[in-house]
């Protein structure tokens, strides 16, 4: 979602804040930008279609549901390009003004493409992008540096080997010249971070729970806890908080749950997380403790309309969420109290994000709504566009990046 080298990642201190950093300087360079998935700074246009409010629409090869990332006026973007029995790992920068390919290049060639789910694919998480490096990640298959100007790769890591189970999905987030990384495959998962300035391993610390099922699909959180930066890291059956200097487990909840997808959200003193997919249920836990701290840190839980892949919106103190089948919700994320339920239609993968002062949905097929942030349920618009759409959305220069299973495409007030 998303200050290179400094932190990327949106920190909160223990009782400190309650709403993600509010965006300033335009990027948008990692998964749900650089505060939580709000795009204040940005002002696209409420109404676009095929053919409406689009200044340009470029396709891209391949398939890829990373979302798009922007610095200074440059998009990059992953895809995972069929070849022969194999695949092309490839970064991509284009010109955010024109959409014209700046350089494309293979990160990895892959001899035999690995099973996957239907919802899935090969270049799933989201790059990180900054002055000095582009971070792009495919999972156990890969993670590489690359420089921003040529794409020229600056290193390559390949010593994150895990058996994944339907494919890769969680982003890696940067923090204090780490790059956080969730690893849980089909077996002997683990949490780990690289150095970011070398693509070394400089922890790698297995999970401590023996689930049934270990596998899934998540991007680190880090937050501040009475001073320490602490990697929150939700997974089979737990969610645990590792320190991001060496990576030992510090405390962790315990709920039965598997191929967990959402990231966490921080509000105060607390992370607001799913753990589980076909069961979902989003928890909130009090940061902080050691050990287990099941027992003296759950707030609440709630499992009416929660999520399974996307991620929750968090707006002041309102959480916004869509489950997987289309039921939106609005419920008090300090208490867990709910506002409104309701049906939108569709299935969803992508994240909401708050923009235009409305929080935006989008299905998997296409179709956003717009839905008034407030206690009552009132939607303000729909729009609707050719082609698959897991991808959550990202912004340039009030313009709104949408990307499908064949395009990128830039909808904008400049297109009329």
């Amino acid at each position: 979602m998303l200050q290179l080298l400094l932190g990327w990642s949106v920190c909160l201190a223990v009782a400190c804040l309650d709403n993600p950093v509010e965006e300033s300087a335009g990027d948008w360079h990692q998964f749900r930008g650089p505060a939580g998935a709000h795009a204040q700074a940005h002002h696209p246009p409420m109404e676009w279609s095929d053919t409406e409010n689009i200044e340009w629409k470029v396709p891209i090869a391949g398939l890829g549901w990373s979302s798009p990332s922007v610095h200074r006026g440059v998009v990059y973007l992953t895809t995972a390009v069929p070849k022969g029995q194999g695949l092309s790992l490839r970064a991509m920068a284009l010109d955010g003004a024109t959409g014209k390919t700046l350089w494309d290049v293979e990160v990895k060639s892959v001899e035999k493409a690995p099973s996957i789910h239907a919802k899935n694919s090969h270049a799933s998480p989201t790059p990180i992008a900054g002055d000095d490096a582009v971070y792009v990640h495919f999972g156990t298959l890969g993670t590489a540096k690359l420089r921003p100007a040529d794409g020229q790769i600056l290193w390559l890591c390949e010593e994150l080997v895990y058996p994944p189970m339907h494919g890769s999905g969680g982003s890696p987030v940067l923090r204090d010249n780490k790059l956080a990384i969730i690893c849980d495959g089909s077996t002997n998962p683990f949490v780990c971070a690289l150095d970011a300035s070398t693509g070394k391993v400089a922890w790698k610390t297995p999970r401590s729970v023996a689930a049934r099922i270990s596998h899934s699909f998540g991007t680190a959180a880090v937050a501040t806890v009475e001073g320490r930066a602490q990697v929150l890291a939700p997974g089979p059956d737990h969610l645990a908080a590792y320190d991001l200097q060496d990576g030992k487990e510090l405390w962790k909840v315990l709920a039965p749950g598997w191929s967990v997808v959402p990231e966490p959200i921080l509000i105060e003193d607390m992370v607001i997380y799913n753990h589980d997919y076909d069961n979902p249920e989003l928890m909130a836990v009090r940061l902080g403790g050691q050990g287990d701290v099941t027992q003296s840190n759950i707030v609440w839980r709630s499992a009416r309309g929660a999520p399974s892949t996307p991620t929750p919106l968090l707006i002041g103190s309102e959480l916004y969420f869509v489950s997987d089948n289309g039921v939106a919700s609005c419920i008090d994320a300090k208490t867990g109290s709910r506002h409104w339920m309701e049906r939108l239609g569709g299935n969803y993968s992508a994240s909401p994000v708050y923009v235009n002062e409305h929080v935006l949905f989008l299905n998997e097929d296409g179709m956003a709504t717009w839905v008034k942030p407030s206690k009552e349920f009132s939607v303000a618009g729909k729009n609707q566009v050719t082609g698959r759409t897991f991808a959550t959305p990202a912004f340039l220069k009030d313009s709104m990046l949408l990307r499908t299973d064949e395009h990128l495409m830039k909808i904008s007030k400049a297109s009329n």
